[in-house]
């Protein structure tokens, strides 16, 4: 999507979201946005210490935001057509799932010792749902940032996406990562993060592919596979015993990231086969991180986008996360001379995300789209994405 179409969207997603808010509470409050994200590459990364390097987008939640003089809060949904009142007690959780985002990001600031007022608010967003671009990280980052900058709390980035990440785990019951709440606060036009997982630190990436000759696309399989176990705890089992083992003869290593790939045929025989080839996925895919990092500090697209094809088989071969669709996806990707291609996010389905040189864009479009319909009698999804600023006040 071209920048200014998208800000044409921008604005007259917010001036629904402005006449909707007059019309249930009247005077017109205060409209702040964040985005959802992508991860070029670094997945299966977070829980054994290693680096992701995520990027804002241009999709986003936006909300129009006002004290009411109460003590409770007023929400409506534009996208679901839904309202919601709760108060800012513990015990006073509303019952829809989208509002117990709000409420859990009012609780986590108030557990900081902020004193959280009622407030009136309406919200929409343009974050494709099950595409794994974190539009729930989006919504807890702009309330988090809102009421922050509203109330003069004086929290820094970091600890605002560590409210969104607490939101998800005590509200949600989802055991989520920091990197998605992350992205959407730190997010900048032109930048990927690139996010030390083990220290927090984290630093920005030059990224301006269209710059370069080149676009950003995801193609949405449009598929979830339900999984008869849990494969997410099993990698990571996986990946603590090939650690244990590693630390007999390294004890300074503390994650897979920290360990060197002679180490892990050290413990050859004194681990499983799936232990292995586990491991060996992890502390591959740190240095495929790294290289990416220093080939975008040289705009050098086509080193990044071979680096991405490596994550793809990672995940397929050694990693087993990918999925027959996904999977195809990305050999119509090489097939169509696409730069980079690989599964974002955990696997079994969703998205594959490819960098394509701008004059190969339109024909894999079409030829994806055709060959994808023709193969599985589904559409998949095409979203393209522009880098973009992170959470932020627009009016």
């Amino acid at each position: 999507m071209a920048v200014k179409s998208y800000l044409k969207y921008k604005i007259m997603n917010c001036d629904n979201i402005r006449a909707k808010f007059t019309e249930l509470y009247g005077e017109a409050g205060s409209v702040y946005t964040s985005p959802g994200r992508i991860n070029i590459i670094g997945e299966h990364t977070d829980y054994n210490g290693g680096f992701v390097l995520p990027g804002a987008v241009d999709k986003c939640i936006t909300a129009e935001i006002k004290f009411n003089g109460t003590d409770k809060v007023r929400a409506f949904s534009i996208d679901l057509n839904e309202s919601s009142e709760f108060g800012l007690n513990e015990e006073d959780a509303p019952k829809e799932g989208w509002a117990k985002y709000i409420f859990g990001v009012c609780r986590e600031l108030v557990k900081k010792g902020a004193n959280i007022k009622g407030f009136d608010t309406t919200f929409a967003g343009d974050v494709p749902l099950g595409a794994g671009m974190s539009s729930s990280a989006a919504l807890e980052s702009t309330y988090a940032f809102a009421l922050n900058d509203m109330l003069s709390l004086g929290f820094g980035l970091m600890e605002l996406a560590k409210v969104g990440q607490a939101t998800e785990h005590n509200y949600v019951g989802v055991k989520c990562g920091i990197m998605d709440q992350f992205a959407s606060c730190h997010g900048k036009a032109g930048h990927l993060m690139r996010l030390d997982c083990k220290t927090g630190e984290f630093v920005y990436v030059p990224f301006d592919p269209e710059k370069h000759g080149y676009k950003v696309v995801l193609v949405n399989t449009c598929v979830k596979h339900e999984l008869v176990d849990s494969p997410y705890n099993k990698r990571r089992e996986s990946c603590e015993r090939a650690v244990k083992a590693i630390q007999v003869k390294h004890p300074e290593v503390e994650f897979l990231r920290d360990a060197k790939m002679e180490w892990l045929e050290e413990v050859i025989g004194c681990i499983t086969q799936e232990d292995y080839i586990r491991a060996e996925y992890a502390i591959g895919e740190v240095k495929r991180l790294l290289d990416a990092c220093e080939a975008l500090e040289k705009n050098d697209y086509e080193t990044v986008g071979a680096k991405m094809y490596g994550t793809h088989i990672g995940m397929s071969v050694l990693y087993d996360v990918s999925c027959e669709e996904l999977d195809f996806v990305n050999e119509v990707a090489k097939k169509c001379g696409v730069t980079g291609s690989r599964v974002m996010g955990g696997g079994f389905g969703g998205c594959t995300i490819n960098i394509v040189a701008a004059d190969k864009y339109d024909n894999f479009i079409k030829v994806v789209q055709e060959e994808y319909k023709n193969k599985y009698s589904i559409d998949c999804e095409i979203i393209p994405v522009v880098i973009s600023d992170g959470a932020r006040k627009i009016c």
